[in-house]
């Protein structure tokens, strides 16, 4: 990290919009929200910055260090912010971008022609987050110190010696007074940077955390990029041929994709915008898409393998079974939102559709023996999908929902508002009929399920709608399937997957939560789906009764009796009699629901990929490394 610095960014290069007023007291609407999503953004917000430096050329190493005391640092050997004093506020410019909201280099594009942090706030938003933050700059040979606490500087920037390195290190603290959680969380802060590492092949990344015993460190650095990137999510899953890489600019749009089809019946397509990653896609999803689709349709007939000129394949046919990553870099990208979830430039979709086509079908074009596998697999794709759109046709419905079509085996609640219905999908008729008996009828429904539904991971959409009890869980939700899915037709704004604690009932409840996330991904993303927790344990003496829902718990409400009690172990729902059920399982005002959430997607793909995939030898070393963990997990 010798000095070499860049006269190019200077004071002049940073703009100020605002100040700072409001970031305490609405802090959701800068990071999300105040729960762990929003804590790890934090983080991000500063290693995007060294990112920046990343992109522009100027840096290379990264370090993120977790201590024991809650705080957090990270170091960049990149320019170092400028101290020098700024025009427009007569104080130091690292003052000014840490206490300032809107200011930073990012919106004059002098200082970075590309940039994550579009909206500039990020180092004074973590500012103003923090119990404290420590800042220190090496730059031109000297080094600078500057200290806050809540968003208020204590000590300004100065000079506290001489230096042979270059970068800049920002430690801070989250504030527990804003936060709900202030633990990092290592392995979610893992996949994040693992991302920015495939992204990035010139940087590499070194994540430390000296909370652990011993401290754990590990280096990021992956030079294969974005086609390690899709060998990585594809681990579990059998791949039909090599990773194609792309790579090329035109009109202030760079774009890299790589792209890798497999077998699974599943897309598996992450896409980002200067190293952000875009959860709802946009234009540049979109304009790939439409390439890729055309790209194929062109090379199914131009080869011969579709004969018939109105025959061709759907973008959901083009995309079935593909691992890609699409990543662009713009200079001015139009997000929504702070948390940039999704692109809005309009301008990028033709040109991403364009240069994607053009490198498609020349990849088709000079590698037939790796086009006539993926051929092979859009037309099975195809043929799927209009075998099903019959079955489509018996769920589609013309209104909300109609009675005429419910399920027979759904047990409906009186009310018609989502907002206080609840769905119970229960394993067996056995505890389906006390559920039924035990239930609070205007609220809440009950759908029994027989036995083992279908592994959506390994079926094609046809054999998918051919089954009686996802048809019966579609019908139920109202949300429709495919094409027709709208999350605003819900039904219930809880759904609760209800199964017995034994290895049936778990394997059944991971069926369950691999359709719903599959298919049903919005419902799981907005929070409505919910595992309940019933008791293991019935313990009483006299009139005396309690219940433990795991084996620690059970051991101490037997030495809080005081011993000679009577011990019921249940080992289904259908053990207990409708009373039990609903003071221990339905009851809104006793019972444990744990809400489904999703707090990283690729990790999510990743476990679905293992636990119900193709591929055998990845889940049996999932299960080796977690069985015993398992085994004594006490919820």
């Amino acid at each position: 990290m010798m000095t070499n610095e860049s006269e190019s960014y200077t004071a002049k290069d940073i703009q100020v919009l605002s100040g700072l007023e409001g970031v305490r007291k609405r802090p959701a609407m800068y990071i999300g929200d105040t729960g762990k999503r929003g804590l790890h953004h934090l983080i991000y917000e500063i290693v995007d910055n060294s990112i920046d430096e990343a992109l522009a050329g100027h840096c290379k190493n990264i370090i993120v260090t977790m201590y024991a005391d809650g705080s957090v640092s990270v170091q960049d050997d990149g320019r170092g912010i400028p101290t020098d004093i700024h025009p427009q506020t007569g104080k130091s410019t690292l003052e000014t971008i840490s206490l300032t909201l809107h200011a930073g280099g990012k919106f004059e594009k002098k200082a970075y022609q590309v940039s994550g942090g579009l909206h500039g706030v990020g180092m004074s938003v973590v500012n103003a987050l923090s119990e404290r933050m420590e800042i220190e700059v090496h730059r031109a040979g000297k080094k600078f110190h500057q200290s806050c606490e809540r968003g208020k500087l204590v000590s300004p920037a100065k000079e506290v010696g001489p230096t042979a390195l270059r970068g800049t290190t920002v430690r801070f603290k989250p504030d527990a007074q804003i936060f709900s959680t202030t633990e990092f969380d290592y392995d979610y802060l893992k996949d994040r940077f693992m991302e920015l590492a495939f992204l990035n092949p010139a940087i590499s990344l070194k994540f430390k955390d000296e909370r652990s015993t011993p401290p754990k460190e590990e280096v990021l650095h992956f030079e294969g990029g974005l086609s390690a990137f899709v060998e990585y999510m594809n681990k579990s899953r059998t791949k039909l041929h090599t990773p194609f890489l792309f790579h090329k600019s035109a009109e202030n749009v760079d774009l890299e994709f790589a792209i890798q089809y497999t077998s699974a019946f599943n897309d598996l397509v992450y896409s980002f915008v200067n190293g952000i990653r875009t959860t709802e896609g946009g234009t540049h999803y979109v304009g790939f898409k439409t390439a890729l689709t055309r790209a194929l349709n062109e090379y199914l007939h131009s080869s011969g393998t579709i004969k018939n000129a109105d025959k061709k394949i759907a973008g959901d046919d083009a995309i079935e079974g593909l691992t890609a990553v699409i990543s662009v870099k713009i200079p001015e990208p139009q997000f929504e939102g702070q948390t940039k979830t999704k692109l809005g430039n309009n301008e990028v979709k033709g040109v991403v559709d364009s240069l994607a086509y053009e490198a498609l079908k020349t990849y088709f074009d000079e590698n037939p023996s790796v086009a006539k596998p993926i051929c092979q697999k859009v037309l099975t794709s195809l043929e799927a999908r209009e075998a099903a759109q019959k079955a489509k046709d018996l769920i589609r419905r013309k209104n909300v929902f109609e009675s005429s079509v419910l399920p027979g085996k759904l047990a409906d609640c009186e009310s018609e508002d989502p907002k206080i219905s609840e769905l119970y999908i229960v394993e067996g008729d056995s505890a389906g009929g006390s559920m039924k008996s035990a239930r609070d009828r205007h609220t809440q429904a009950v759908l029994p399920l027989r036995g083992k539904i279908l592994n959506v991971e390994k079926s094609q959409i046809n054999k998918i709608l051919a089954s009686e009890e996802i048809r019966a869980i579609i019908l139920s939700l109202g949300t429709g399937f495919g094409e027709d899915f709208n999350v605003e037709k819900l039904r219930y704004h809880k759904v609760v997957i209800a199964t017995d604690a034994d290895v049936d009932g778990s394997h059944i409840r991971t069926l369950l939560l691999t359709l719903l996330y599959r298919h049903f991904k919005q419902v799981v993303e907005q929070g409505y789906v919910y595992i309940a927790t019933p008791p293991l344990y019935k313990i009483w003496r006299a009139k005396d009764v309690r219940y433990a829902y795991s084996d620690v718990q059970k051991d101490g409400i037997v030495s809080e009796m005081g011993g000679n009690v009577s011990i019921q172990r249940y080992k289904g729902l259908g053990e207990m009699n409708p009373e039990q059920l609903w003071e221990t399982t339905i009851n809104p005002e006793n019972r444990t629901l744990r809400k489904v959430t999703i707090e990283d997607a690729m990790k999510a793909d990743e476990l679905f990929d293992v636990l119900m995939g193709e591929e055998v030898e990845p889940r049996k070393k999932f299960i080796e490394d977690y069985a015993r963990e398992a085994k004594n997990l006490d919820i």
